[in-house]
């Protein structure tokens, strides 16, 4: 089977490594990959570092979250070439399924004719994002591939409820070879951006220093998808960490060398959240996880066992929260192991991997028998 891989961004987002992390089981199972994504980013290196084609597709820049009214004529701009470019690789490489990591990408896709799954990383929101989603899921008969059940919810009004698939994300272990630093430490990692909550983890970490809270704490990442609101956003943030106990870490490749310096990886998401790659590789590295109970998280987190929710949103409820688990070294012990469990029951790759090589074989079968009909 010859199969294009779309995606709407060559940066690295918790989307594209789901992606990077897939291509090797396709291979496994015989079958030809070829990945399409705008610019030429790191997703594109490391495509091609694993032996597989990398194009190019005629795609934004665009802002992440919300799109201003240059983003929807640009993107309306860009649609028929899009479309066009789509058919080009489809018929250079004999193409018999699409796999559509993302949304932007999709309407296009969908004027192919083709057997389409749609990977859904992101929870979309009601209005013209989400329609314009679900027109494109009506048209193509698309089968979904959703994170998380917050983020198949919307898509089921728009197909028939046997197309729309939960697949909970599946991560590699993240190697946590002991302690890298002997004083306790506190870290968000991640993509930088206001959804997620890095501005409240500093306001949190301000109010632990006025009550004398022994610790240090860590913010691990970068904006990302060239959004010149992220970019300002992270320059507000560094601002309100002046003189504060914080130390910025750039993006870094080994999440278990990153994960290795926390004692607490703390989610902070204020928007709704699919379920973020970062707890499930703190639970492969035994590393506890506090969050902001959000979206598609307590799917993954189980109160009080796996980790730790906290209902209200805010930079007190999160500092106060903080500060009872460093008081409870117990507590942050057995969440670790619980959650290290977790990810060898439910989330390694290796089960993600399989569910997901099945759903294209299916599609891919299923298309086969309706031409033969």
């Amino acid at each position: 089977m010859n199969i294009l891989f779309l995606d709407q961004f060559s940066d690295l987002g918790g989307a594209q490594q789901c992606l990077l992390d897939l291509l090797p089981a396709i291979q496994q199972q015989g079958w030809n990959a070829h990945v399409a994504a705008p610019g030429d980013g790191p997703l594109v290196a490391r495509v091609k570092a694993l032996g597989f084609t990398a194009d190019r597709v005629p795609s934004g820049p665009f802002s992440s979250g919300k799109k201003s009214a240059g983003d929807v004529l640009r993107f309306a701009f860009e649609w028929p070439r899009l479309t066009g470019r789509i058919r080009e690789l489809a018929d250079r490489y004999q193409i018999e399924l699409l796999y559509v990591n993302g949304p932007r990408l999709l309407p296009a896709a969908a004027q192919s004719q083709m057997p389409i799954i749609f990977h859904c990383h992101n929870y979309l929101a009601s209005g013209s994002p989400e329609w314009l989603v679900g027109r494109a899921l009506r048209k193509s008969r698309a089968t979904v591939i959703a994170s998380c059940d917050f983020v198949a919810k919307p898509l089921r009004k728009y197909m028939a409820a046997e197309r729309v698939h939960t697949v909970y994300n599946g991560v590699k272990e993240a190697l946590n070879n002991g302690r890298a630093r002997h004083d306790r430490t506190v870290g968000v990692v991640g993509r930088i951006a206001p959804e997620k909550g890095q501005a409240e983890f500093i306001q949190a970490v301000k109010i632990l220093i006025e009550r004398r809270i022994d610790c240090r704490f860590q913010i691990c990442g970068g904006p990302l998808f060239g959004d010149r609101e992220a970019s300002a956003y992270y320059e507000r943030v560094r601002a309100l960490a002046t003189g504060l106990p914080v130390e910025f870490v750039t993006w870094q490749s080994d999440i278990g060398g990153v994960l290795r310096g926390l004692d607490l990886l703390v989610v902070p998401s204020v928007a709704p959240e699919a379920t973020p790659r970062v707890i499930l590789e703190a639970y492969s590295a035994s590393v506890p996880v506090v969050a902001f109970r959000s979206g598609g998280i307590p799917e993954i987190v189980q109160n009080d066992q796996t980790g730790f929710l906290i209902d209200e949103p805010s930079p007190r409820a999160l500092a106060d929260k903080i500060e009872a688990l460093l008081q409870s070294p117990e507590r942050l012990r057995q969440a670790a192991e619980a959650g290290r469990q977790l990810w060898q029951r439910q989330f390694m790759l290796d089960r993600c991997q399989r569910e997901i090589v099945n759903l294209c074989n299916t599609v891919q079968m299923s298309a086969v028998a309706d031409t033969a009909r």
